[in-house]
């Protein structure tokens, strides 16, 4: 058989078209700014966790966005603070890290901040977006809270006039509005180049990645103050079965307090946390799963650059 001649039944993917553009483009903006739930938005599925509490985002969560001329890696991005300790120190550099990375930004920005006397950004996030040549998007995002909308134009003009972003784009990640828009207009600013990923995957992350998102999400929303901040999930144990997978995780807190606050009267916290997390988790996963979870304390592991190292965060 020649070389050339391949055998039956073999699909052979098609070239991407010579105008085809691929890269890497890192979302950033202050806590709760809307990032994850935009990136959810374009995906069309959960892929990073959302909960009404700033800071929930840690750690870098890829996220594939393909078009017939286009793949987009989409960075989603911890907020961007002034930090206070080892773990927030190293969100801090991870969303650094994604801009010096990105061929291009998307800064989001709330419409309410947008329209402020004060400036937009904290100094510290002007730093960051002024320091770099990166070619960048505005997003002004949760246009819905916005009563008056004749100061939408004049609230776009006044960042256009700016001459730092290629385009500015008001939009509503929640109900997915304009998202298309803020797609259309970063697509020209990545590189000429074939898909850096196949077209059929969402993000590079194990499917354990997702686990663990899933089991702090459900204690982000079930608990308040600064138990959610102290926690980390661990996968101790997992494991495919015939009919179900095995899942042993261990959430860490700092504290003997929290840890007897997340278990609760009669172990009834930890069990709630546990039933939520399993739906989720087997809708993630489209099988069953038996959910294990435990409480171990780790002294104030979130200002321990050791612990730090060690649960991934600076690596």
């Amino acid at each position: 058989m020649d070389d050339t001649t391949l055998p039956p039944n073999i699909d052979v993917p098609a070239a991407p078209p010579p105008d085809f553009r691929a890269g890497f483009v890192a979302i950033i903006g202050e806590p709760n700014v809307g990032k994850s739930t935009f990136l959810n938005a374009v995906l069309g599925t959960k892929l990073s966790i959302v909960t009404n509490k700033p800071q929930t985002t840690r750690r870098q969560v890829l996220g594939f966005q393909n078009g017939e001329n286009h793949q987009i890696i989409f960075v989603d991005t911890p907020g961007l603070i002034a930090p206070a300790y080892a773990l927030q120190r190293s969100m801090v550099e991870s969303a650094h890290r994604a801009v010096g990375d990105a061929d291009a930004l998307l800064v989001l920005l709330e419409a309410g901040k947008a329209l402020s006397k004060h400036a937009p950004f904290p100094d510290f996030m002007a730093a960051v977006i002024d320091g770099t040549t990166t070619p960048a998007v505005l997003a002004i995002n949760k246009m819905d809270q916005l009563s008056d909308k004749s100061l939408v134009l004049p609230m776009m003009k006044s960042f256009s006039d700016t001459g730092r972003y290629k385009a500015v784009v008001p939009m509503c990640a929640l109900v997915a509005d304009n998202v298309q828009a803020a797609i259309s207009e970063l697509v020209p600013l990545l590189p000429l180049q074939p898909p850096l990923y196949p077209a059929d995957m969402l993000s590079d992350q194990p499917e354990r990645f997702f686990v663990t998102e899933i089991i702090r999400e459900k204690i982000f929303e079930q608990f308040r103050q600064e138990v959610p901040y102290a926690t980390e999930v661990v996968i101790a144990e997992y494991r495919e079965e015939d009919t179900r997978d095995f899942i042993a995780a261990d959430i860490l807190v700092e504290r003997d307090s929290q840890k007897r606050i997340l278990i609760g009267a009669k172990g009834a916290a930890i069990k709630a946390i546990g039933t939520a997390a399993r739906a989720d988790i087997e809708e993630f996963l489209g099988r069953h799963v038996y959910l294990e979870l435990h409480v171990k304390v780790r002294e104030g592991w979130r200002d321990n650059e050791d612990w730090v190292r060690r649960l991934g965060y600076n690596s």
